[in-house]
């Protein structure tokens, strides 16, 4: 049986956490279906302010999605949605993703440069990793 699960984050600016992600994981932003957005505008089933200009395109305000490339338009795939929500984050993630990019220490620098936030380096026995922080303060680790 093929594996479909959806981790849905909330944050502040969904299409810019899309990218950002996307980015770091080598995958792919979701596309907008701008026709689709504007018909339902004109039939009434939704409104202007539900949507914005997000790199040129009509995009739902709400949310945007990621997905591996390869599975990109398939049913079932592996899917980050990044849902807006109203309220900043405040707390400890109760749960986060682990993350193996390669050379930790490299990916480390990479993810700094590009916004992440380091935390904390910890380690068990004879595996160790670094926490971070994505852009809007979610918690992660690259082992």
């Amino acid at each position: 049986m093929d594996l479909s699960i959806q981790i849905t984050i909330d944050s502040d600016n969904p299409h810019k956490q899309a990218v950002w992600w996307a980015e770091t994981l080598g995958w792919t932003v979701e596309p907008s279906d701008p026709d689709f957005i504007q018909q339902m505008i004109d039939e009434g089933h939704a409104s202007e302010d539900e949507t914005l200009i997000f790199d040129g395109e009509l995009a739902w305000r709400s949310g945007a999605g990621i997905c591996p490339l390869d599975q990109l338009g398939k049913v079932p795939r592996q899917r980050i949605l990044f849902q807006l929500v109203p309220e900043p984050k405040t707390v400890k993630n109760r749960i986060h993703l682990d993350l193996d990019l390669g050379d930790r220490h490299a990916a480390r620098e990479k993810l700094l440069d590009r916004g992440a936030t380091f935390l904390h380096e910890a380690s068990q026995g004879p595996f160790a990793w670094y926490t971070l922080a994505d852009p809007e303060g979610n918690e992660f680790c690259i082992r």
